[in-house]
């Protein structure tokens, strides 16, 4: 069996994955936790990898290259020259694979170390301790025997 491309069509991602695995069809639809800041607060949302696209296994002979088209949320299959485009397991497989590394490196997370990379703190270790906003981030230093909460551009955290 091999994998093909499937345009889905707008925001009905999920609803083509579920019409197809009623079919019985093998689906990889790959999302990806992001961070997006609405309204000034930092919220996490999960996102399709490939906007608008999902993969699907099939054999060439399978009874359901038919129904592909009409399954509710499905577009079109990617095709070239009206044969459609065949992906290799191995390409879906790093695609899984760098699914698990994206999810568990993540963005910074309080308690981190980081070092301060410009500004007059340049040089100096610090302590992540939450996001302020979008450009800034919050962050503990140790300055005459205290540690104190300074806010810092995100840029300048290494």
């Amino acid at each position: 069996m091999t994998w093909y491309a499937l345009q889905h069509k707008p925001a009905q991602g999920d609803r083509a994955v579920v019409n197809l695995q009623n079919q019985d069809v093998t689906c990889f639809y790959p999302k990806i936790q992001i961070e997006k800041i609405k309204a000034g607060k930092r919220t996490q949302k999960l996102e399709a990898l490939f906007h608008g696209y999902m993969f699907v296994k099939l054999e060439q002979t399978d009874p359901n290259w038919a129904k592909l088209r009409s399954t509710r949320g499905v577009l079109r299959v990617v095709s070239f020259a009206n044969k459609p485009a065949g992906i290799s397991d191995d390409v879906i497989q790093q695609i899984k694979d760098s699914l698990d590394s994206v999810t568990q490196q993540g963005g910074l997370k309080s308690g981190e170390a980081v070092q301060l990379g410009e500004g007059p703190f340049e040089g100096i270790n610090a302590v992540f301790q939450a996001y302020d906003g979008e450009e800034r981030a919050i962050v503990l230093i140790n300055f005459m025997q205290k540690q104190q909460r300074v806010k810092v551009p995100v840029s300048s955290l290494k």
